[in-house]
């Protein structure tokens, strides 16, 4: 395997290989050395997801590897270098990855091609495994229905909302209601932006806690009348005190970002219907055990549905 990777291997495990390099299905030719050597930051940003979702949920129940069962999680890692053409994408439990869009200059240039504000190897990532969660995490027809009432129904052909999406434009108040505007081509990229942005959103905050940030209300007076405490965990708080925690961390981390430069570090608007996306994400990924037996008629209820 690619070097670069940290994780151990325990004893009694048959495989020389971790986890994390056990769910690579495949991998650039090995001609390509650029590729090979990307592997490394791709690796990082892989293994970054796998911790993320084993904090968040129960590995053992939620990530089984494609080689334990068919429509298990695998990871395609294939170079558009190579001379072959590379769709980052999912079908069927395998997420294919370009380790080329670790290059700054290419990502950068599809970035600015696409129109899109933001491009980045986690988020790649974190989109791609909100395309493979629904199956997974939807147990149940009162999850599906609440699901269905906030993103649309999954069950429309994606091939034509392909094909619409490239072909015309997004309706001119698409932001009311998306992420994003690719958010708004199928209910299941929806679904896929809600979920990569619930990781963006928890894994930043659960960094912030670790580092002990705090924003006081004792030194930005008349802005906020309680301390903003990032925690590593909101099973419990639930996702309102997520997203206001966020809320205010981000505005904060924005303004760093423009005193540096780049401009907003998390240039997205959360609007209430996709706070209500974001909740329904939280609702499902925490364990039961944290959320007690609260319904998912709310989400279902929420603003904005389509």
């Amino acid at each position: 395997m690619p070097s670069g990777c940290n994780w151990l291997v325990a004893d009694s495990e048959e495989s020389g290989r971790c986890f994390s390099c056990r769910l690579s299905r495949r991998l650039p030719d090995r001609t390509d050395t650029i590729a090979w050597e990307k592997l490394k930051d791709t690796g990082i940003a892989k293994r970054r997801l796998l911790m993320q979702l084993m904090q968040l949920m129960q590995p053992k129940l939620l990530i089984i590897p494609f080689s334990e069962r068919e429509g298990g999680l695998g990871f395609d890692l294939l170079s558009s270098f190579s001379g072959q053409r590379v769709s980052i994408g999912h079908a069927n439990g395998i997420i294919t990855i370009d380790p080329a869009e670790t290059l700054d200059a290419y990502r950068e240039s599809l970035r600015v091609r696409l129109g899109e504000p933001y491009r980045t190897m986690p988020g790649h990532f974190r989109h791609e495994i909100g395309r493979y969660y629904p199956g997974v995490l939807l147990t149940d027809d009162e999850q599906w229905d609440a699901c269905r009432a906030l993103v649309g129904d999954e069950r429309a052909s994606y091939r034509d909302a392909i094909s619409r999406h490239y072909k015309e434009d997004a309706a001119e108040n698409w932001a009311e209601s998306f992420i994003s505007e690719y958010a708004t081509m199928h209910s299941w990229e929806d679904f896929a932006e809600s979920f990569a942005h619930y990781l963006h959103i928890s894994g930043t905050l659960a960094t912030a806690s670790a580092a002990g940030v705090i924003v006081s209300a004792e030194r930005v007076a008349g802005i906020i009348d309680h301390d903003i405490v990032p925690q590593h965990s909101y099973g419990e708080l639930g996702g309102d005190r997520m997203l206001e925690d966020w809320r205010w961390l981000s505005l904060m981390l924005n303004r760093v970002n423009r005193t540096m430069g780049p401009g907003d570090l998390y240039p997205f608007t959360l609007t209430d219907p996709v706070k209500a996306k974001l909740r329904f994400v939280h609702e499902i990924m925490v364990p039961r055990s944290q959320l007690g037996s609260r319904s998912f008629e709310t989400a279902a209820r929420a603003p904005g549905g389509q």
